[in-house]
């Protein structure tokens, strides 16, 4: 839907649609994996030559090359890097590109164009580079798509239904909101991980055995400090703003729980601990069985932007889209747009759409 994309790239491949992935550490290796289970024939651009050949020796790609037509391209640089290989790959001839950088703000200004939709997956392990790829990684992980009002729908589609085909949940925010959620539930709980292993190491020094006795609940809440380094200076920077902000709030949250603690305030500390795991109990988990969605149908124009208005919308009014699919009208510039969403949940989509202009139909699945 929309005319600015680019039509699908024309290239002779063995097998399947072709793909780029740009970047083969843990994630571009292992969206390279999932790509070739899924038939598509992949080529890595890789600058170093150790990486690009265990890229090829381990499957995560076919052959190595440079940016050239396709059908889709993956980002997986490092965020400094990414929009200036968007803009050689869409001027090569991609049909739709993305990424999987942890900021979305700087990249989607930077890469203005129809056919690039924003990415970031939600997932990862403590295992560098492409020892830790693999095919499945994705499998039940939060997706995150930046689309914006110059998407265009069809390349849109195109990412979604490849995210989704690897097995994640998909969730379109803007690039902006994309930046200050996950200023909040990634960004600084690895700094605040990191800052506890810091303290911990510290006292080891003192203490021999302290890091011995970590226990289960240590660990769990410094296994991101585990991770791969190097990429947090570049999110930092291009997440600052959101993340000094979570940063002065959790410097204030951590003031008044220090406050509690040393005034022995007892009922306080039960208040805050219960409210707490009522919140961590309430986090979502995987989608519900068939008989509890419900089918929304959305007519809507064949423009650019209509399907980034309205998955964005599901975001913003907290509506997980577990399918979806767009039927095209064979008798003019019109469609319609299939939307899988929780029964309980579908009036308040519903309401939403009818309340941006939209006529939606409901009907719940048997």
């Amino acid at each position: 839907m929309g005319e600015k994309a680019r039509p699908l790239a024309s290239r002779a491949v063995t097998s399947g649609p072709a793909a780029i992935v740009a970047g083969t550490g843990l994630i571009g290796g292992s969206v390279g994996l999932a790509l070739r289970a899924a038939g598509w024939r992949v080529t890595g651009i890789e600058p170093d030559r150790s990486r690009a050949q265990m890229a090829v020796d381990i499957g995560a790609v076919d052959d190595l090359g440079e940016p050239g037509p396709c059908d889709l391209a993956v980002i997986a640089t490092p965020v400094g890097e990414v929009a200036g290989m968007a803009r050689r790959l869409l001027d090569a001839g991609a049909a739709a590109v993305t990424d999987v950088a942890g900021v979305k703000g700087p990249i989607a200004t930077a890469v203005d164009h129809p056919a690039f939709v924003g990415g970031h997956p939600m997932a990862g392990n403590e295992q560098d580079g492409l020892h830790g790829a693999a095919s499945d990684l994705f499998q039940d992980a939060v997706w995150v798509l930046t689309p914006t009002e110059r998407t265009d729908d069809a390349a849109l589609a195109r990412v979604r239904q490849v995210v989704t085909g690897f097995g994640a949940q998909v969730i379109s925010l803007s690039p902006e909101r994309h930046d200050r959620l996950v200023a909040v539930v990634s960004h600084v709980p690895h700094l605040a991980a990191a800052t506890l292993m810091h303290l911990a190491d510290s006292r080891a020094a003192e203490h021999r055995a302290l890091l011995r006795l970590a226990a289960g609940g240590f660990r769990d809440m410094t296994r991101v400090a585990a991770g791969h380094p190097a990429i947090w200076p570049d999110v930092c920077a291009g997440n600052r703003d959101a993340i000094a902000e979570v940063l002065d709030e959790l410097v204030a949250e951590l003031s008044r729980l220090r406050d509690q603690v040393a005034a022995g305030d007892r009922d306080g500390l039960l208040a805050r601990l219960e409210a707490a795991r009522r919140a961590r109990r309430n986090l979502p988990t995987t989608a519900p069985e068939p008989a509890e969605l419900t089918e929304v149908r959305i007519p809507v124009k064949d423009e650019t932007g209509e399907l980034a208005a309205i998955t964005t919308l599901a975001a913003d009014l907290d509506v997980n889209i577990y399918d979806l699919e767009i039927a095209h009208s064979a008798e003019g510039p019109r469609g319609v747009i299939l939307a899988l969403v929780d029964s309980d949940l579908a009036s308040r989509f519903g309401d939403g759409l009818e309340a941006a202009g939209y006529r939606p139909t409901l009907a719940a699945l048997e």
